[in-house]
């Protein structure tokens, strides 16, 4: 029988960032993937020679100093990274009704932006982006605050937050924004949460905003460029990484994780096992509700998870950029009622109807500008969808059947109906489209109902009421979107945070210094600031294109 030091499940970034820490403090660490390639929602897949990334997007506060870049740095992994920063003057584009609003990177930028385009509400413009700033800033001083005074001065250090914490982002909005078109700008990316205005968390919709004041950047090799460094970091630290591995059943003797058994009936044994799993998987698909308390078992029946989506696959023979795309990011809504779109995506047959009224789109062969052979552009299109809406297929066990291919046909003709208003006449240059579904979701991500961001961000799921990484049951812990944040970097974190409680040491303690360790960062707008090989990589991939080996 195999016996290590730690058994981690799912090589997700948490699960990745745990074995990394435990591994580089010596212990024995076995990563078990049931995916054929490592990553969860960071991995990337090939279709037609082209890659895409379903999960990774863009990464925020990477310049030299911020929380990114240190924590990159501090796993060791930095000088294995390449990052392309996207469009400075518009990293997002918000098209609404039809018109599109760029947010450029920096805040005072950003507010100016604003202030131009919206000049009756300055004041309120320049008072709202304070107080995200203020709102996140108190957020991340909270768990850092230590001894007697700090904590009796809570209240004092954290004012904004205390004050706003219980509200809902719509409701913070509309007290201090009136244009509908200005609100619509500053929720835009209620997309990155999953939430609706009206139902999300402010403090949260504050670190999300937060996260990508000074801009977007995208790994070079999308997802993928990510999970290598960290795998190559496990491996050189003499962590294991095993795929197409499924854990069938947590191990559980006298209260405690002591290993587990896998699909095909072997069991490994370990000291301690940390789960990138959903908390649902973990708890009662894995353990099972006769180990765990009634508290637990009650939390557990409340907890709601996160919107899940449809996304398009899509590859283009066409020069995009005279359609005016570029490296940044696309948010197009029908209009300015972001809560009404929510509502249309949950309630209504995703099937029906001739377009979405919302939806993200990017196109990553530009965000990569490394990744372009010359001809072809390949985007990611996403929009939600709810779950249920595929109750003909979820009881399956196969559903690719003749109505799961109408069901997938009909969705792709509604993205190219959007898609069109952007850029025509691409349904005439489509090389490939492919269709990512719930199912799609569940079956590679082993995600809950096809879930992107773990646990429903709202207030009573996040902070002191999210999962803990220590778990009740001696010996098992958790990592992931669920537990600490979500996103690339929460995520990460929470890894650190799990791989620090079974040590028994601060998660700062694990980001280790060293001096060698450099981002690399490039301008994707700017070909200029690109070193020779990424010219040299684009040159590579245009001669394999024109010359397809046979």
């Amino acid at each position: 029988m195999e016996q290590f030091d730690t058994i981690v499940i799912g090589s997700g970034v948490g699960g990745l960032a745990t074995a990394i820490c435990l591994a580089r403090a010596g212990q024995s660490v076995l990563v078990l993937e049931q995916h054929y390639v490592p990553g969860g929602w960071g991995h990337s897949f090939t279709l037609g020679g082209q890659r895409f990334s379903p999960g990774v997007h863009y990464v925020g506060l990477l310049d030299e100093g911020q929380s990114t870049n240190e924590l990159y740095k501090g796993l060791g992994i930095a000088n294995d990274l390449v990052f392309f920063r996207m469009n400075k003057d518009g990293y997002e584009h918000c098209t609404i009704n039809h018109e599109t609003i760029d947010l450029p990177i920096g805040i005072d930028r950003l507010e100016k932006s604003l202030s131009i385009r919206f000049p009756k509400e300055t004041k309120n413009i320049k008072k709202y982006l304070l107080l995200v700033r203020n709102v996140n800033l108190e957020l991340q001083l909270i768990p850092k605050l230590r001894g007697l005074w700090q904590k009796i001065t809570v209240p004092f250090r954290t004012k904004h937050f205390g004050k706003f914490a219980l509200f809902s982002l719509k409701r913070v909005v509309d007290w201090h924004i009136k244009d509908p078109l200005l609100k619509a700008i500053l929720n835009i990316q209620c997309g990155d949460h999953g939430l609706a205005p009206g139902q999300a968390c402010f403090p949260v919709h504050c670190s999300v905003m937060a996260h990508y004041f000074d801009g977007g950047f995208y790994p070079m090799g999308g997802g993928s460029g990510i999970i290598k460094a960290m795998t190559n970091a496990l491996k050189r630290n003499g962590g294991t990484l095993r795929v197409k591995q499924s854990v069938q059943q947590i191990i559980i003797e006298n209260k405690k994780a002591v290993g587990v058994t896998l699909l095909d009936g072997q069991q490994i044994f370990a000291k301690n096992i940390v789960s990138n799993a959903d908390p649902s998987t973990t708890y009662l698909k894995m353990v099972g509700a006769e180990h765990l308390s009634k508290k637990l078992n009650k939390k557990l029946a409340q907890t709601k998870y996160s919107i899940t989506t449809l996304i398009l696959f899509l590859t283009l023979d066409m020069d995009v950029t005279q359609a005016g795309i570029d490296s940044g990011n696309i948010w197009m809504m029908r209009d300015e009622d972001l809560d009404l779109h929510f509502n249309e995506l949950m309630t209504q047959d995703s099937a029906e109807g001739a377009e979405f009224p919302a939806l993200f789109m990017s196109c990553t062969t530009l965000k990569d500008p490394s990744s372009f052979n010359g001809r072809y552009h390949n985007f990611e299109v996403v929009t939600y969808a709810n779950y249920a809406n595929l109750k003909d297929f979820n009881q399956m066990e196969d559903h690719h059947g003749v109505a799961y291919q109408i069901f997938k046909e009909k969705i792709i003709n509604k993205f190219m109906n959007n898609i069109e208003q952007v850029i025509p006449g691409a349904k005439q240059h489509i090389v490939q489209v492919a269709l990512g579904t719930p199912k799609t979701n569940e079956y590679y991500i082993n995600s809950t109902n096809g879930n992107i961001y773990g646990t429903e961000k709202t207030l009573n799921q996040v902070g002191p009421f999210s999962y803990k990484n220590k778990s009740e049951i001696e010996q098992l812990f958790l990592c992931g979107a669920s537990t600490l944040s979500h996103g690339v970097g929460g995520a990460t974190h929470s890894g650190i945070a799990a791989a620090a409680a079974i040590l028994g040491c601060k998660a700062d303690d694990l980001l280790i210094k060293d001096d060698r360790q450099k981002l690399r960062i490039y301008d994707a707008e700017d070909a200029e600031s690109w070193p020779d090989w990424v010219n040299t990589k684009r040159s590579d991939k245009k001669r394999r294109f024109k010359n397809p080996v046979v």
